[in-house]
């Protein structure tokens, strides 16, 4: 299955675009970037140079993703997510090529118009709540919400909710099996 772009795209020469990956309207994406392949990035979608895109990313509607971002395989960005690279933005004192990373691990999802500041980690299978303002790094399949971002749960790799007893938890979706032991979370079998 070849990319499909729209025409109102703009793929800039020495971007690496993905076998089956969709770029719809009005998106860019600038050279140097790579974006993996079945990705979807919805209307709107800015791509900056030296990002890196893994497989299976779905980014919707109003996303920019700023250098120094790097989203794993399987990551879901909700409409209007925000990613920061800078800190300490002036406009009269530029930091152009002095950006922090933040890394999105494999499954993650972040929810509608929530704010990941750079520098973080968001975790394995994490799942961030719209809205939330994310300022420091989230555990593997932990559920964070509120502005900063605080855990208030746990989800399993098919996004639900985790009831935890005596330490263990099943996937209401899956049957997968999880434990708990010291604040982390690790899938069993």
């Amino acid at each position: 299955m070849e990319s499909l772009v729209h025409p109102s795209a703009i793929i800039d020469p020495g971007a690496s675009i993905g076998v089956g990956t969709r770029v719809w309207h009005f998106s860019h994406v600038m050279s140097g970037a790579s974006i993996g392949s079945r990705c979807t990035l919805g209307q709107n979608v800015f791509v900056a140079d030296r990002v890196r895109i893994g497989d299976d990313v779905k980014i919707q509607n109003n996303v920019s993703v700023y250098e120094g971002v790097v989203l794993e395989n399987g990551v879901f960005c909700g409409p209007s997510v925000v990613f920061t690279n800078v800190r300490t933005p002036r406009s009269s004192h530029p930091r152009h090529g002095v950006y922090e990373s933040t890394l999105v691990r494999e499954g993650a999802t972040i929810g509608a118009n929530a704010t990941i500041i750079c520098g973080t980690t968001v975790g394995r299978f994490a799942f961030v709540a719209a809205g939330a303002t994310v300022t420091r790094d989230v555990p593997d399949y932990a559920l964070v919400a509120g502005v900063p971002a605080r855990r208030i749960g746990w989800m399993s790799e098919a996004g639900h909710r985790l009831r935890f007893q005596d330490g263990r938890a099943t996937c209401p979706q899956t049957g997968t099996a999880y434990s708990l032991h010291d604040n982390t979370v690790v899938r069993e079998g």
